[in-house]
């Protein structure tokens, strides 16, 4: 919005596009949107490619790089609703010791899972929904017994990861893809680097990552390490949080005009991407079939969401710590998700998409009306502070309020990664807590928190916004009870329903 300094959290995205072929429009058009598909379903397969754009123009290349596995799973055809098994894959057998130094990783060889997510393509490939699974995971492995979920790569390869999978998740596996982590390195640098924003301190002496609040642009190999963390008071969930916001913040830099204009720059990304991928030879046979369907999805279609937990410190029979599903929520995740059903509401294009629309100015829009949902007085909280980002902007003359206001709200436990702004207009005689739709569970929080503020969900924002006014301004923390007949509570409040950001939500903006 004009007048209001846009800062949000997440990573920062852009660039200038330059190069190119004179081309005639018709056939420009159609090298984008295959360009566009390409990178975006790469960005998504753990921020490497499962397409490619030398596959679109040279299949037998891209074939010939990416190798194939047996992975047991149901197979699809390249159009229609399908969910991939995402598997990230720690492999340190062919590293020198001065690589081993270099990432602060141990001497130990072999393989071992690092990430699992469900990517679901919906029927008409428009929407496409990441879940991450804890790695953590209490679960039963078909032949193992009860384990953590990551153990079934172990004991049994891509095969018992898919199987394991499906029968947790209740959802039908159709394609696989196996990414080595430690080529994520190359495609950050192949995109010149991330820009991170933290809300909280990070200090890891396994990997020497040290970072207090705010914003930094890493290089591959501590961006892997800030991907990995496990350092923070969530452990795995926070690493999850930042996993999904890095691989949303590399879709849109992926797909920003600094990339897909910038010919050696493209080439670059797509190749340092070959070599750390292993998919089901299905897929493989058919990666320009699959990838041509996403030619128009943006950081707007694409949802993050990890399962919904009962229990966060769950002492296993083994001894081992580990995490507990909250079972009656989980099925009612991955039901909507086999029903094809969004878990986040249709909203409009937010401003900060990857086309680079702008977003229609403030003064422009009719005066937005209070939203007519129930308050938070009168409905159960369900999304905890520490999950919510949130902007701050001084809408009055007080100088200094919009500070103020942002170190209360991170005293309440909410992440205000942002420096405050202000906004055009400086005549709000009350806090507003403004929110896109599809967020109003996180906004109900925040306007717990600030008792007698006006809640308003406003199309044209594209996260939680707090609009200091001159009055109803303090900030008090709230708590987001367990649901009825927890077996445990004494344990952390449980993800009551499952919290869904865009990728667009999740980048931080200048």
């Amino acid at each position: 919005m004009p007048g209001d300094h846009e800062e949000d959290s997440g990573v920062r995205v852009g660039g200038d596009g330059y190069g190119g072929v004179r081309v005639t429009a018709q056939r420009a058009r159609r090298r984008r949107s295959n360009l566009r598909s390409l990178v975006i379903s790469g960005s998504l397969s753990g921020v490497v490619l499962i397409g490619s754009g030398i596959a679109w123009v040279a299949p037998n290349y891209a074939l010939n790089r990416i190798h194939s596995v047996d992975a047991g799973t149901s197979e699809a055809e390249s159009t229609g609703a399908m969910n991939i098994l995402l598997v990230g894959v720690d492999k340190r057998d062919n590293l020198t010791r001065r690589q081993q130094n270099q990432l602060h990783l141990g001497r130990d060889v072999g393989q071992r899972t690092d990430t699992m997510m469900v990517i679901h393509l919906s029927e008409d490939h428009r929407k496409v929904t990441v879940v991450s699974l804890p790695r953590d995971t209490w679960t039963t492995i078909p032949g193992k017994g009860e384990h953590k979920i990551n153990s079934a790569y172990q004991f049994g390869g891509a095969k018992l990861a898919v199987k394991t999978v499906e029968q947790a998740t209740g959802l039908r596996i159709n394609h696989y893809v196996e990414v080595n982590v430690l080529g994520f390195i190359d495609v950050v640098e192949s995109l010149g680097g991330v820009t991170v924003c933290t809300p909280v301190p990070i200090d890891d002496p396994k990997t020497k990552l040290n970072l207090q609040p705010g914003t930094y642009t890493l290089d591959g190999v501590n961006a892997l390490a800030y991907a990995r963390t496990r350092a923070t008071a969530r452990s795995d969930l926070d690493r999850i949080d930042r996993q999904q916001q890095v691989i949303s913040a590399l879709l849109g830099k992926a797909l920003s005009g600094g990339t897909l204009a910038n010919p050696a720059k493209l080439a670059g990304f797509l190749d340092s991407t070959f070599k750390t991928l292993t998919v089901d030879a299905a897929l493989q046979k058919d990666l320009l079939g699959m990838v041509n369907q996403f030619k128009d999805v943006s950081t707007d279609d694409v949802s993050f969401a990890t399962v919904p937990l009962a229990d966060v410190n769950y002492h296993a029979p083994t001894g081992e710590s580990a995490v507990l599903w909250d079972k009656p929520a989980a099925r009612d995740l991955f039901q909507r998700i086999d029903a094809d059903q969004p878990l986040v509401k249709p909203s409009a294009k937010a401003s900060a998409s990857a086309s680079g629309s702008p977003a229609a100015p403030a003064s422009a829009a009719p005066s937005p009306v209070p939203s007519s949902g129930p308050s938070p007085a009168t409905t159960a909280l369900t999304i905890p502070p520490g999950r919510i980002s949130v902007k701050v902007l001084n809408g009055t003359l007080i100088t200094g309020l919009g500070a103020t206001t942002k170190a209360r709200l991170v005293e309440a436990g909410f992440m205000v990664p942002s420096p405050p702004g202000d906004t055009a207009r400086r005549d709000f005689a009350t806090t507003v807590v403004r929110y896109p739709p599809g967020r109003e569970d996180s906004a109900r929080t925040v306007a717990a928190a600030i008792p007698g503020a006006e809640l308003r969900e406003q199309p044209d924002v594209t996260g939680i916004e707090v609009v200091v006014g001159q009055k109803n301004h303090d900030v008090k923390k709230v708590t987001v009870a367990a649901p009825e007949g927890s077996a445990t509570p004494s344990a952390p409040a449980p993800q009551a329903t499952p919290s869904a950001r865009t990728a667009t939500q999740n980048i931080c903006k200048k």
